[in-house]
């Protein structure tokens, strides 16, 4: 009766060291069958290397490998994990997931891009120009200042801060001065004089020609003149925008007068007189028979010579010709500053420009 009491025991000892290992991993056991008394008949599997331990209640055979307490077998995922491909954790039929090189490599320059935005755009746009101008394209691109990251968040961020000198930099870009022209007309005459032995002989004409004049003006004359201390640059903020309103500002420079005409080159002239309106010659003998030997001492370049050196001179003197050569040019000039480089900057600001004036430096 004890001996069948003690087999009752040590079968139920060995029933509850086999549930501890979860259904499905356990090792490959050698085949055989428990018999009363602890001991083990069957045949060893070949490469089995574990040991029978003998106690009391029977016999456990254990591999070298196990890790006594967790229930787990050599090889294989412990508790609440699954085996080889079952998904419970990596095993030897599953690798973990790599990520490629060139993902980390592009994540790190997308930072590091967002970071140094300003210093980047500010090369990119350097090269670019460069490239254009060498390319012979005259391109306006957008100007950006070199700066590091933290420089941009000690500078503010204040959208009236920059304004001034992002328009005075604009101004400041304008690489062509603005043309005045005008258009006159005149006439004048061609004489010529050669006596034929004792009696003088001499031919004239007079034609009509239509000139045309430019005055110029300087509308970037050189960082010298927007020094602060000059006052050639004033801006002002009337109001600044918010609530949905534009702000307010007013602009006032000064520019050196326009220029007239520096040389004989500066003017041209419309139509080159081929026939004269009008002609006089010597009455004395020979008298016509002078006049048809002089005559062709009138060739065109001659009298477009003559034409465009007495159209220099009006467009120098003749009040009736420098008065709207330099009217124009400062309408000019104030369409072009204002139209093409001041409004729209203050626009991008969310200002509007209430006024803008041009006053023009005395004896410039």
């Amino acid at each position: 009766m004890v001996r069948y009491l003690l087999f009752l025991l040590g079968s139920l000892s060995v029933n509850a060291l086999g549930r501890r290992e979860p259904a499905g991993q356990r090792t490959q056991q050698p085949a055989g069958t428990w018999r009363n008394a602890g001991t083990w008949q069957g045949q060893e599997s070949p490469g089995w290397q574990g040991q029978e331990t003998r106690g009391a209640f029977g016999s456990v055979r254990t591999d070298p490998g196990d890790r006594p307490g967790d229930g787990t077998w050599p090889g294989r995922a412990g508790p609440g994990g699954g085996g080889p491909g079952r998904g419970g954790g990596p095993g030897p039929g599953r690798s973990r997931p790599r990520i490629s090189r060139r993902v980390v490599w592009a994540a790190v320059l997308l930072v590091t891009g967002l970071v140094f935005r300003r210093a980047v755009a500010s090369l990119v746009l350097m090269a670019l120009s460069g490239a254009l101008h060498l390319a012979g394209i005259n391109a306006h691109l957008p100007s950006v200042r070199f700066g590091w990251p933290w420089q941009s968040v000690t500078a503010g961020t204040s959208a009236s801060t920059g304004l001034g000198p992002w328009v005075l930099q604009k101004i400041e870009g304008i690489s062509r001065p603005a043309l005045g022209e005008a258009r006159f007309t005149f006439l004048f005459t061609r004489k010529v004089s050669k006596n034929i032995g004792p009696w003088p002989c001499w031919y004239a004409s007079t034609f009509y020609a239509v000139g045309h004049a430019s005055a110029t003006v300087a509308l970037n004359p050189g960082p010298d003149w927007w020094a602060p201390g000059s006052g050639h640059y004033r801006l002002a903020v009337r109001s600044r925008p918010g609530g949905g309103k534009p702000g307010h500002v007013t602009v006032a420079i000064v520019l050196p007068q326009p220029q007239l005409p520096q040389s004989v080159h500066d003017i041209t002239i419309d139509n080159v007189p081929s026939r004269p309106i009008a002609s006089q010659h010597s009455w004395t003998y020979p008298g016509f028979g002078c006049g048809v030997v002089l005559r062709p001492q009138f060739p065109e370049s001659v009298l477009y010579a003559q034409a465009q050196s007495i159209a220099f001179y009006k467009a120098r003197h003749a009040p009736q010709v420098t008065r709207p050569l330099i009217q124009t040019a400062e309408a000019e000039a104030v369409r072009t500053i204002r139209d093409n480089f001041i409004q729209p900057t203050v626009n991008a600001f969310g200002y509007t420009l209430d006024r803008f004036s041009i006053r023009w430096a005395a004896g410039s």
